[in-house]
């Protein structure tokens, strides 16, 4: 993916998440010098084969994996400190050599545990059906204006002033919500002062080290969490995550100027899934819906809930190809279809008579919604073997041309496995 003319890559979901970005990120990653992450937080969950071995990655990079990457956490990222070194301690109990190569922007703010009580307590966190990982109240903290960066960890007495500050609203929501509970102002201190040492060893100025790399020449890998369809501006509102998915949230939370993106590579199951409530409008009926589910693991990485299945919706993946100016697609899972006898992709919604083949904001008439299919014979053959674009069965080669022509975007990977070296490259 790296040439002479792409030097820094930015790797989206361009669906609702759990595309497979991880394990394109981590083949990827083998021609990078960094790989940056850069938004999300611990709500995510990348899972990643690498040998006989797999990994799953809530904050750290796919790219650590790979010795001589450089990895990053970007500042538009909300940092889970605790169950950082518990990922890194886990990366080197299994033998991953993380000294030197991870940092952590001084500029991203924290998820602390006041704002996981809050979104545990919160209505509105159920109703949308979020991790509970607190997230969402970490970001509602750094756009209002008082939120606790990894640099303010620099600074005791002003870290306790920001602390008493972002306990007292925590702590008044959660008396409005009805609930007992309370944060303490005293151990969120002695928490954060006991991380501080090894939080402190890790931050860096990530904006400056990753546009220094650039002006070098290194090849650089932006990698985001859940999908486009999950942006708090351009997703199905508000069932939405807290932070920019799209490729534009790449610069902002990364620090770099959205001119240094040469590429962005879009990543999609051959299907669709999502996990929580809000719409589907491709969502299959039982038992369909349980025989993908199954042949597809799709049990969330982070949660381990059942992600809801659909079919391929064309509709979604054009409207985020046009949002993230996507210059390539990586269709994930192609082998989990390998045993239906048709397969189907939406093409459009008829809502009261009109077709729209263009994604609505207004939920209430994505609602009304009824998907337009085209159908396809499906191949019945395993599609496991295939290592070039040649080997696939001819059905599964035109169901792969007819989303290229409905995405409007050429294909440049396409998965048939869980193993890395189950991933076709298309020149």
């Amino acid at each position: 993916m790296f040439s002479s003319s792409v030097r820094t890559l930015v790797v989206v979901g361009a669906q609702w998440g759990d595309e497979g970005k991880g394990k394109l990120v981590d083949v990827i990653a083998e021609g990078a010098d960094w790989v940056v992450r850069y938004q999300g937080g611990a709500n995510a969950g990348h899972t990643v084969k690498f040998g006989d071995r797999s990994f799953v990655l809530h904050q750290i990079p796919s790219g650590i994996l790979h010795a001589g990457v450089r990895c990053a956490i970007g500042n538009g990222v909300v940092l889970d400190p605790e169950t950082l070194f518990t990922e890194i301690d886990e990366l080197v109990r299994d033998g991953v050599d993380v000294e030197g190569r991870l940092y952590v922007s001084d500029r991203a703010h924290l998820v602390l545990p006041y704002h996981k009580l809050v979104d545990g307590q919160s209505a509105a966190s159920k109703a949308i059906g979020t991790t509970g990982r607190g997230i969402g109240p970490a970001y509602e903290d750094k756009i209002a204006r008082r939120g606790i960066r990894v640099l303010d960890l620099r600074h005791p007495e002003k870290l306790r002033e920001l602390l008493e500050g972002g306990i007292a609203h925590a702590n008044a929501q959660l008396a409005a919500f009805g609930s007992a509970q309370r944060a303490s102002a005293e151990e969120t201190q002695a928490l954060l002062v006991g991380l501080a040492p090894r939080l402190l060893a890790l931050a860096d100025d990530v904006g400056l080290s990753i546009h220094r790399a650039r002006q070098s020449g290194a090849a650089i890998l932006l990698e985001g969490a859940q999908g486009s369809l999950l942006d708090v501006d351009h997703g199905t509102y508000p069932f939405v995550t807290s932070s920019s998915t799209t490729s534009g949230g790449a610069a902002t939370g990364t620090g770099i100027a959205p001119t240094a993106l040469d590429a962005v590579l879009g990543v999609v199951k051959a299907y669709t899934t999502r996990v929580g409530n809000g719409p589907l409008p491709t969502e299959l009926a039982e038992p369909l819906a349980t025989e993908v589910r199954k042949l597809g693991n799709e049990y969330g990485a982070t949660t381990g809930r059942p992600r809801r299945c659909g079919w391929f919706d064309a509709v979604v993946v054009r409207y985020a190809a046009r949002v993230n100016g996507l210059t390539g697609l990586a269709v994930t899972k192609l082998d989990v279809l390998d045993t239906l006898a048709q397969v189907a992709i939406c093409t459009g919604y008829l809502v009261d008579g009109d077709c729209h083949e263009e994604f609505p904001g207004d939920l209430m008439l994505l609602d009304r919604a009824e998907p337009v299919y085209e159908w396809y014979d499906g191949w019945q053959t395993s599609t496991a073997g295939a290592r070039t674009l040649a080997d696939l069965p001819a059905p599964a080669r035109r169901y792969l041309d007819r989303i290229r022509e409905l995405a409007d975007t050429p294909i440049s990977f396409v998965s048939v496995g869980t193993q890395r070296d189950q991933i076709i490259e298309i020149a």
